[in-house]
């Protein structure tokens, strides 16, 4: 079995060290189980410290791995250590993975009747699957009365059901916050039900997907008290729903009629819900038929755009959503146009590139080009092309210009110039992405490419270090630093870390205990004797823990007779700390 485009290298991309090493060692641990591929997913188990065993889900499409997931709290720095461990097993040992049928080879193996027991027999396990498979019904069987209106005529969706599901997730919302739960069902589940409007108008589909947002907005509108007595603030979900509700409108061939209508619900809305539709309004208003949008379609191009009065914030939003309709509706010409007009320069030229103009995209970039995002896009675009060189040519322009994506970019052309062979563009562009993220990968990389040229390139990359700042970096710099054997510079780092990094912090005792034991008991003892001192049972095994690597630099300097009578007075001042005492003659502390 083969999974495509994923490689260790890629792994160690999308976790730090830490995690990677931990992936690693429950890999060979055989901490792996029940691994089974169904077409493009991979679903497997992985023992941990719980009793019951940690669900890693993947998925993968042609162009490698879309998505991984693990049922453990870490939320930090990329991938897990039970992803990374699952990766490796597919990796390694793709001949373990039992091949299972997908979903739909499933269903296909039943009958009528077999299907609607199971369907049964999975809403009685799991209750809550009745509103989704009632959601779901309505699209399917869409009941509708004898005498349609109009309107009612062009929907292909029931709307009910989504009221339903937008009242229950505030209802779940107030259930878990008087439980004391830090969840929030609201910003987690419902921007997928206004993306459910939104996948109707992706299917050119306006009329449903503004019916699905009229219920969805309603029942927001009726039920919120119930969540700001929680402090639910609203503001982000009617940033989705003026998003969704402006390219509903712009999808839809609204009559004059429903644009009434429509108006009249928004500014209902917005006042009732201190809430603020003036995108999806002015789309309204506008529409397609827009004089000055229409000259601007037909490309007489201005300064001000569309906008002959004041320009709005919501201007750049409301020209994206405009691309994107008219990218569906493959009206490029008019995208060019509007994306000229509307300063829309990333979408401009990565639109040039996906039509296959690359030469007009690169002219054109030479002179339009502001920003780094801009460049990654359109690098992107002639990649996806097969223009691999212009590709490099125009990434490697974007280090020149202003962004915030420095590091995404300079990995991306680091991959790139490796697989044209260019290790020196290769190079450069780690460095850049070294110089914004410091990692040891990627100082590693850097050795490998270098070559021989190796020792004047490190020590640019040590001055970068030294003065990068940042807590978030410690664990890289201690790692570039010990195996670099600077134990002086990996000593700076840590001393005034507070003891939650005492992992990263235990590492650079460990060696500084040759050379620095010193600072090791210093060290060691202050962070020992401050929890001791505060007199917390369930941190004594800390403690111990600092007076272990005491106890170490202590012997290795030849001083057993000092680490004797600091002994002797702690045990004269904590001798009451029964807890602690068990653990001194439990841990060996002589």
């Amino acid at each position: 079995m083969f999974i495509p485009k994923i490689s260790e290298f890629t792994i160690r991309r999308h976790t730090n060290a830490k995690s990677f090493q931990r992936g690693e060692a429950y890999y060979k641990a055989g901490a792996v189980h029940a691994v089974t591929q169904r077409n493009n997913q991979f679903q497997a188990e992985v023992a941990g410290h719980e009793a019951k065993p940690y669900r890693v889900s993947l998925v993968f499409d042609d162009q490698g791995l879309t998505s991984a997931n693990c049922t453990c709290a870490y939320n930090f720095d990329g991938w897990c250590k039970h992803i990374v461990a699952t990766i490796l097993f597919c990796l390694r040992q793709p001949e373990l993975i039992e091949q299972r049928p997908t979903l739909e080879e499933l269903l296909d193996s039943l009958d009528h009747l077999q299907t609607q027991r199971l369907v049964e027999e999975l809403v009685t396990r799991y209750p809550q699957l009745i509103e989704t498979i009632d959601h779901h019904v309505s699209w399917i069987i869409n009941p509708a009365p004898k005498e349609q209106t109009a309107k009612a005529a062009r929907l292909t969706v029931n709307p009910k059901p989504f009221g339903q599901q937008v009242r229950q997730i505030l209802r779940d919302a107030v259930r878990y916050w008087e439980n004391g739960y830090e969840d929030d069902p609201i910003s987690e589940e419902l921007p997928s039900v206004i993306q459910t409007a939104v996948d109707f108008c992706e299917r050119g589909d306006g009329y449903s997907a503004i019916a699905i947002l009229e219920t969805i907005t309603s029942a927001c509108v009726e039920n919120w008290d119930y969540v700001a007595e929680y402090g639910a603030d609203n503001d982000e979900i009617v940033e989705e729903l003026n998003d969704a509700w402006c390219e509903a409108i712009l999808t839809a061939e609204l009559s004059p009629e429903e644009k009434v209508d429509i108006q009249v619900n928004l500014e209902t809305w917005q006042d009732e819900w201190n809430a603020d539709f003036a995108m999806s309004l002015e789309a309204l208003h506008q529409g397609w038929d827009e004089p000055a949008l229409l000259s601007v379609l037909e490309g007489n191009i201005t300064p001000r755009g569309i906008w002959e009065e004041e320009i709005p914030d919501y201007a750049d939003d409301l020209a994206l959503i405009r691309l994107k309709i008219l990218e569906r509706q493959e009206r490029y010409q008019e995208y060019l146009y509007l994306a000229a007009a509307e300063g829309q320069t990333e979408q401009y030229l990565t639109i040039l590139g996906r039509l296959g103009r690359v030469e007009e995209a690169i002219a054109t970039a030479q002179t339009e080009m502001n920003s780094m995002e801009e460049a990654f896009a359109l690098a992107k675009t002639l990649a996806a092309q097969g223009s691999l060189q212009q590709a490099l040519d125009i990434a490697q322009t974007g280090f020149n210009l202003p962004g915030n994506c420095q590091y995404e970019l300079a990995i991306w052309t680091s991959d790139l110039a490796l697989e044209l062979d260019n290790h020196a563009a290769a190079l450069s562009a780690i460095k850049a992405a070294f110089q914004v993220n410091p990692s040891f990968f990627d100082y590693q990389r850097m050795a490998e490419l270098a070559g021989e040229y190796w020792e004047s390139v490190k020590t640019d990359l040590l001055k970068i270090i030294r003065t990068f700042g940042g807590w978030e970096t410690a664990s890289a710099k201690v790692d570039i630093f010990l195996h670099e054997g600077l134990i002086e510079d990996a000593i700076a780092i840590v001393s005034e870390l507070s003891s939650d990094y005492s992992e990263l912090i235990h590492r650079v005792m460990n060696a500084a205990i040759p050379h620095k034991p010193d600072w090791v008991i210093a060290n060691a003892h202050r962070r020992a004797e401050k929890i001791m001192n505060e007199g917390k049972a369930e941190y004594y095994y800390y403690a111990v823990e600092w007076l272990k690597k005491a106890r170490a630099a202590y012997l290795a300097s030849g001083r057993q007779t000092d680490w004797s009578s600091y002994r002797t007075e702690l045990i004269q001042t904590h001798a009451r700390k029964r807890k602690l005492m068990e653990m001194f003659k439990q841990q060996g502390m002589e």
